[in-house]
């Protein structure tokens, strides 16, 4: 059943993630070395530090969202079919968050298939995990479907994000934790909302 979202608010949203983090944080990150909050805030802590803009910040913290408010459940390196965590993500995010971020969510799974087929090299730094879920994710795009990505505005960004959710999997990398980009989440979403 997908969960209902109907009472998030401009004012509540920042706090529900902040929860999400709290709760389920500490959950394996799908066969890799950290947890999914690791994971999410490594990613955040590389793009703040290559003073990315507050969009892609925010995108890379919130890519993996959806595989907390997944209907299908999170991902397990057992799995034999995709579980299709970007769409749920994407549709938490989508009522208050600009199209780049809830592009980023939406299509870093189809960012990692497109770089596969575009920069062969890429695959050489996806792990283990990584390839597992490529493979269910449906393999490298073709070049018809390569050449349909290619023309989403938001294509750079969605690039950027998907080589930050790459650089998240350092065991020993510290980060600040949900609190710090809180803010900056809350900018974002006030932004967008008005």
């Amino acid at each position: 059943m997908t969960p209902d979202f109907q009472s998030l608010t401009q004012a509540n949203i920042v706090e529900f993630i902040g929860d999400v983090f709290t709760r389920r944080g500490d959950e394996e990150y799908l066969g890799e070395p950290v947890t999914m909050a690791e994971h999410m805030l490594q990613g955040a802590a590389i793009a703040e530090a290559q003073g990315e803009s507050e969009e892609i910040i925010v995108a890379a913290l919130l890519h993996d969202i959806g595989h907390f408010t997944s209907e299908f459940g999170t991902f397990s390196m057992d799995d034999t079919e995709d579980r299709h965590h970007e769409d749920a993500g994407a549709e938490l995010l989508e009522q208050f968050f600009p199209s780049v971020v809830t592009d980023c969510v939406r299509y870093h799974v189809a960012a990692k298939r497109y770089l596969c087929a575009a920069r062969p090299e890429y695959f050489g730094l996806l792990s283990e995990a990584s390839v597992h879920s490529l493979n269910l994710q449906g393999g490298p795009m073709n070049d018809e479907e390569r050449t349909a990505f290619a023309k989403n505005p938001n294509l750079e960004d969605i690039i950027k994000v998907r080589y930050l959710d790459e650089a998240g999997k350092d065991p020993d990398m510290v980060t600040p934790g949900y609190e710090h980009f809180a803010p900056m989440v809350q900018r974002v979403v006030d932004r967008h909302c008005g």
